[in-house]
């Protein structure tokens, strides 16, 4: 039953949440343990077939109606020149192409076709931009010293860029086994993890169980060579299990 629920969750409510902006989203609470790039890649599925069954219904609503109403002001004289049945199809289509509704729908079908791309190769969670001009009001609004419209587009475009980049490297790598490094500054020990893949849940300051030992990652960082991505972990004396805690095996075959 626990297993239907949670797949339930993932299918649902998941991509329900990755419609909303970054900000918010870091305001959940962290034991819902959803996995970003999954949500946001069927919330845009979901998007984009939503918005293309909405566009057809759309579509065979409104172009017969306008065909009616066309041949009806045709037969009652209110548009008095004779018109072929293609220039009453021409015309009841400029209406329809008009209408702002078509437009509308249009819009939130690119929007999830951009949300699937994003999500699904570069691993860039967007959140839907209603919701994402209403979170930049709010926030001017309580923080107008703060709120800054070319920075945020510019630390958008190069994230997104950033994302391109590194799909583009990672393609070209080979997956191998994470190599760890330990060591020890004065009385702090450290653990460094190098890995081939980025892990998209390693953001500080998250705490990572590693085997039985508990480590807060500080510092994050992405170089060259086989294993680009670079994890720094410091270890704590001690540590509580929780949803939130990343855990991490060790394994035999793993470079030390």
């Amino acid at each position: 039953m626990q297993l239907i629920l949670r797949f339930l969750w993932d299918l649902t409510v998941g991509p329900l949440l990755s419609l909303l902006p970054e900000r918010w989203r870091r305001r959940l609470p962290e034991g819902l343990e959803l996995d970003w790039g999954r949500a946001a890649t069927l919330s845009g599925l979901y998007q984009l077939i939503a918005a293309a069954v909405a566009f057809g219904y759309w579509y065979m609503l409104e172009v017969p109606s306008r065909i009616g109403q066309i041949l009806d002001a045709t037969t009652d004289g209110r548009i008095p020149v004779g018109m072929t049945e293609h220039q009453v199809q021409g015309a009841a289509l400029t209406f329809f192409y008009l209408n702002p509704l078509t437009w509308l729908l249009l819009y939130f079908y690119l929007e999830g076709a951009l949300r699937l791309c994003g999500a699904a190769f570069t691993g860039n969670v967007l959140g839907t931009l209603p919701l994402y001009l209403t979170e930049r009001a709010m926030f001017w609004i309580r923080h107008p010293r703060e709120a800054h419209v070319g920075a945020t587009v510019k630390e958008t475009a190069s994230s997104f860029a950033q994302s391109v980049r590194e799909r583009v490297m990672v393609a070209g790598l080979p997956e191998v086994v994470d190599a760890l490094q330990y060591s020890k500054e004065g009385e702090e020990e450290w653990l460094e993890i190098r890995a081939s893949r980025r892990k998209l849940e390693w953001l500080e300051p998250k705490i990572v169980r590693v085997d039985d030992t508990y480590y807060r990652l500080e510092e994050s960082r992405v170089g060259k060579g086989p294993r680009p991505f670079s994890y720094r972990l410091r270890r704590l004396p001690a540590g509580v299990p929780g949803r939130s805690v990343i855990l991490y095996r060790t394994s035999a075959g793993q470079q030390r």
